[in-house]
């Protein structure tokens, strides 16, 4: 199966899962879907912005933080987090902006997001797309705080859930998993929701 990992700007929640799911052998994707990856700046007000695309990788983020403070962002531990993403991919990718599978984009199985928003984008981005083969792609949101703490929580549920996803077999296997994971995390406080899509 092929999964793709998604949260707003594709830095922190997207790629604290997709280490995890790679680390263990999972086909893996992620993306971000604001029109900007923004993170954190010096005063609440001011975050950093950054264009989408294959200009912005995560070494030229993490050398422009460095020029602007290298002390606060170490302090902060983006730089960290930025020095992990940059052995994962080169640059963060915007959802949006990937090529369709009969174009040679991914054919992903499942799609998991992040938070509500990223949820209701990718879910426009899907029903806004030619349906070409019909096939099935399960869009599941566990709504997870954008911190790196809360990230290592719900990357962990989400690495559960793959690795149920892959055992489920079939349509109606993944609808009882997905229930069944809806108490799990209601009870560890990261809800879920969920619905299918077709591609």
């Amino acid at each position: 199966m092929l999964y793709a990992v998604i949260c707003a700007s594709n830095q922190n929640r997207s790629m604290e899962a997709h280490h995890a799911l790679a680390k263990r052998g999972y086909q893996v994707h992620s993306y971000g879907t604001n029109s900007m990856i923004k993170l954190p700046g010096m005063s609440a007000d001011r975050p950093n912005s950054y264009p989408f695309g294959t200009a912005t990788t995560y070494a030229s983020i993490q050398q422009d933080l460095i020029a602007k403070n290298r002390e606060y962002y170490t302090n902060s531990g983006l730089l960290s987090l930025l020095d992990r993403n940059k052995q994962i991919k080169a640059c963060p990718e915007r959802f949006q902006d990937r090529l369709p599978p009969s174009s040679g984009g991914p054919d992903f199985d499942v799609i998991v997001t992040c938070e509500e928003r990223c949820f209701d984008i990718v879910g426009e981005d899907l029903l806004g797309r030619q349906v070409v083969a019909g096939k099935p792609v399960w869009v599941i949101n566990f709504d997870i705080k954008d911190t790196p703490e809360d990230a290592a929580v719900g990357a962990r549920l989400i690495v559960q859930a793959v690795s149920q996803l892959e055992e489920a077999g079939g349509e109606d296997g993944v609808a009882k998993v997905l229930d069944d994971l809806q108490s799990t995390t209601n009870r560890a406080n990261i809800p879920i929701m969920y619905t299918v899509h077709f591609t």
